[in-house]
């Protein structure tokens, strides 16, 4: 049985490549874009199943004009997708403040408005999906991609939250954590103007990488969006969906060093807890 799709940041890499794996497969997409041309050849071969919207996911207002729109382009949307993103390159220091608003103003704060738009409709619809791609960075981290990372570690955080809230009203989410995956991805980074004095840090370290091309790229974006589509079918997929084996170590290794680190402090924790009360109190 086919499923109606909404999905954000469609133009290239894993949210193009998804919106033609659904359309092959007959499922129908409301896909959105910031210029309408990048689809022509999609909307000329699937006329009747692809829907394409122009949007700006950091325009709040029309987030929620384009959701009601879909909405009611659809008799029913069953997974919404919020894929639009990008990365932003450089150290803490070198990233400018305009950087970092619209790292955050895309990745988290548009994400959150997408949520928060469609969460009316699935209550209305009595249930649905929502799938929002994170990152192997939402759950541990990498020099140079700090604010990129504080946008995927806050998503999450949200998601996680959100979920508790709306579990009721049969709508889940699930959160996609790739980890580095061949698409365009590190081609389509903004870069921060690098300062000399991080040549020789962490930070000068993963630069050099990346523009050598020594930084290893393991995951296949083709067997991600078919891992993707899989969960996105499943009756109860998992909150996180780790893909990639460099995803799975990096997180399995990060989660083990924070859960040890914890574990060393239990005594601690403990004792600031209230006990008896205070003479006085």
């Amino acid at each position: 049985m086919s499923k109606n799709w909404l999905i954000t940041g469609t133009s290239t890499g894993l949210g193009r490549l998804l919106t033609e794996r659904l359309l092959a497969r007959g499922d129908h997409v409301a896909a959105t874009v910031r210029v309408p041309a990048v689809l022509d050849d999609l909307a000329s071969r699937y006329p009747d199943t692809l829907r394409v919207f122009v949007l700006d996911i950091t325009d709040t207002p029309a987030v929620r004009a384009t959701v009601d729109a879909a909405f009611a382009a659809m008799p029913r949307i069953d997974i919404v997708v919020g894929n639009a993103g990008y990365g932003l390159f450089g150290a803490a220091e070198e990233v400018t403040d305009a950087q970092i608003d619209r790292q955050i103003a895309t990745n988290l704060t548009g994400a959150i408005q997408l949520i928060r738009a469609v969460l009316p409709h699935l209550r209305h619809q009595q249930g649905g999906r929502i799938v929002q791609l994170s990152s192997e960075g939402g759950q541990i981290a990498y020099p140079n991609f700090s604010v990129y990372h504080a946008s995927k570690w806050g998503i999450e955080g949200f998601v996680e939250s959100v979920a508790q809230e709306v579990a009721p009203f049969g709508i889940d989410f699930l959160l996609v954590e790739p980890g580095p995956t061949r698409t365009s991805f590190v081609s389509g980074l903004v870069r921060a103007e690098s300062m000399a004095e991080y040549d020789d840090t962490p930070a000068g370290a993963m630069r050099r990488a990346l523009d050598s091309g020594t930084f290893t790229i393991k995951g296949d974006a083709y067997n991600t969006v078919e891992a993707i589509i899989a969960a996105g079918d499943a009756v109860r997929p998992p909150l996180r969906l780790a893909l990639g084996s460099t995803a799975y170590a990096s997180i399995h290794t990060g989660l083990i060093n924070r859960l040890d680190a914890l574990e060393a402090q239990k005594d601690r924790a403990f004792a600031a807890d209230a006990t008896a009360p205070r003479p006085g109190a």
